[in-house]
């Protein structure tokens, strides 16, 4: 579920800070692999103060309201670590990180803080491309006897794969801005043109037919650019 009162004005936050990126010819790679022709640096939001502030207002504000049981925040140890932290410092609460792997060293923990058995966690993450990183963190605390009440994210590509994921993990997603309102925004102040709105909506409804159209004329140049060059004599 996207937030939609609140995605135009997050969207406008991260264009003005330039968070929103376009490199069609220089695709960027997502956590899964895929070449995108856009990318959504929800990261910068941290070196914006009033963003900063802002964010970490209305996500204590939306877990209070959806979930006023909640007892722990999480947090995953890459993007969302930092929101997490300052949700959990506003809402006076616990809180606890997931790795994406245990640590070799050490306790070896997968979860680190003091998670204790049945406790209500609300798990926050910045960007959802897939979803497989948050649900694999769902499925960390759960294994861990927590109950996980939902998950909140900054931003999310809002891709039918990530939907379904979080549908058949029965984990209810809701975040705060979406590529649509991202891309809107975007042209409403003339950073991107209306054509390159035409081919990211391509790239959108098929991100991985996409990727593989982008790799193959990648393959194309380098094969080009390999044979040599013919001489006058």
């Amino acid at each position: 579920m996207v937030l939609k009162e609140l995605a135009d004005i997050v969207a406008e936050y991260l264009v003005s800070i330039k968070a929103v990126k376009i490199q069609p010819n220089n695709s960027f790679t997502l956590a899964n692999g895929w070449h995108a022709p856009v990318y959504c640096d929800t990261r910068k939001a941290l070196s914006n103060p009033r963003l900063r502030a802002f964010i970490k207002s209305e996500l204590s504000r939306i877990i209070l309201e959806q979930y006023p049981e909640v007892e722990v925040i999480a947090g995953l140890s890459s993007g969302s670590l930092v929101q997490a932290v300052l949700v959990a410092d506003i809402l006076g609460l616990p809180f606890v990180y997931v790795r994406s792997k245990p640590k070799d060293h050490g306790l070896e923990n997968l979860i680190e803080g003091d998670l204790k058995p049945h406790q209500k966690v609300v798990v926050i993450e910045d960007i959802i491309t897939t979803g497989a990183n948050c649900l694999k963190a769902v499925e960390a605390l759960r294994k861990d006897g927590a109950t996980v009440l939902g998950a909140i994210g900054v931003f999310t590509y809002g891709f039918a794969l990530s939907e379904d994921a979080f549908d058949q993990a029965d984990v209810e997603l809701t975040t705060l801005c979406d590529f649509e309102s991202v891309m809107q925004h975007s042209l409403d102040v003339k950073h991107i043109t209306s054509d390159e709105v035409r081919m990211l909506t391509q790239w959108h409804q098929s991100p991985e037919s996409w990727s593989a159209a982008y790799e193959d004329r990648q393959k194309q140049i380098r094969t080009a650019e390999s044979k040599p060059k013919k001489t006058k004599k």
